[in-house]
């Protein structure tokens, strides 16, 4: 019998143990590794912020989840992985070893600014930073990329004033303007071409020769990779996350996917992308296990982008095409609530029965 282990509880993977709860998959014995019993659903982070989803209506149960898909949960965080004996090494101490792995770990958050590591708060994880955010009140928030605006206009629409450096922008020119704009409206004081250059006690923010103290500086300058992929002996493409094939198995140890965040495929790091990323990897183990030829992952380069904007508004973007308004708050607000429904409806049944 094949040993599969699932690094992470991420998009890709809870996709993966929503449909394995309702079609098993046999002749595999699977464990889930993830540090966090219950994980908080990204898309819906903002809306929790912003008081419009309790905590828990952004909450799903892994260790359940996993366990409704005859997956063995782990309470653990991968520490290294070497690819070539097929082991993983993990926080408490256990050497985890495996036939086939599949990455969906996610990303880190790279400090390196002076100053960073010791005077702010990374976003991820989640739920570490919604415990840290209830008492402040004056936010510094370093990085306008979807995580860092999206977190901005919660935060101010929770009553917050929040500042936003933001050096580069991480959206094409004309949506760029247009969620500028709607973080300006909004009372966000968003200052695009400004960097930070290092962080100190206080903590102030150095910016050039701009020196600024917050309540709490929020880290939210894009996704790096972990550490232990630089060791593990798989091939990594030019930002160091892995580096796979069409069918989203490692380039250089076909044994390992790797999806979400942690592949290396040359398109945004997004939820909708992981989510579409579990689709082929659910439908490649069920090949692996049976014998027959893995299928291939195809991008879509115009995946649907929906920014929320702190009030019940939001804004749609969907290749060179862009929209704002309540209505498209509403449209995200389903896709999100469909999702969830998704993870919880076998554990509800179960529940019940």
């Amino acid at each position: 019998m094949k040993r599969i282990l699932l690094v992470g509880a991420g998009h890709a993977h809870a996709r993966l143990l929503a449909a394995l709860a309702l079609e098993p998959l046999y002749g595999a014995r699977m464990a889930l590794v993830s540090p966090e019993p219950r994980q908080i659903y990204s898309a819906m982070l903002p809306g929790v912020i912003a008081g419009h989803y309790r905590r828990e209506e952004a909450e799903f149960d892994v260790a359940a989840l996993a366990a409704s898909a005859s997956v063995d949960y782990v309470p653990a965080r991968i520490i290294a992985l070497d690819a070539a004996s097929k082991t993983a090494m993990l926080d408490d101490g256990q050497d985890v070893h495996y036939d086939f792995a599949s990455l969906n770990a996610g990303s880190a958050i790279s400090q390196s600014v002076p100053g960073a590591a010791d005077h702010t708060l990374a976003v991820k994880p989640f739920e570490h930073l919604l415990d840290e955010l209830r008492r402040v009140t004056h936010v510094a928030i370093a990085g306008g990329g979807a995580a860092g605006v999206e977190l901005a206009m919660a935060l101010r629409h929770r009553g917050s004033e929040v500042t936003v450096y933001s050096e580069r922008s991480g959206f094409p020119p004309p949506l760029a303007l247009r969620v500028e704009r709607a973080a300006r409206r909004r009372g966000v004081d968003f200052r695009p071409g400004m960097r930070v250059d290092a962080v100190e006690p206080g903590p102030v923010v150095i910016s050039g020769t701009s020196r600024q103290q917050f309540d709490s500086v929020l880290w939210a300058s894009g996704p790096a990779p972990h550490p232990w992929l630089a060791m593990s002996g798989l091939t990594l493409d030019e930002r160091g996350f892995v580096k796979v094939s069409e069918t989203l198995a490692s380039v250089s140890h076909p044994h390992i996917f790797a999806v979400g965040d942690c592949a290396g495929l040359g398109e945004p790091k997004s939820g909708v992308n992981a989510v579409r990323h579990g689709a082929v990897l659910e439908q490649n183990l069920r090949n692996l296990v049976t014998g027959t030829p893995f299928v291939s992952y195809q991008p879509d380069p115009n995946a649907l982008m929906l920014l929320t904007c702190g009030a019940r508004y939001a804004i749609a973007w969907r290749g060179g095409w862009s929209a704002e308004g309540r209505w498209a708050w509403w449209w995200k607000y389903a896709i999100d609530r469909r999702w969830m429904k998704q993870l919880k409806a076998k554990l509800r049944a179960e529940a019940s029965s």
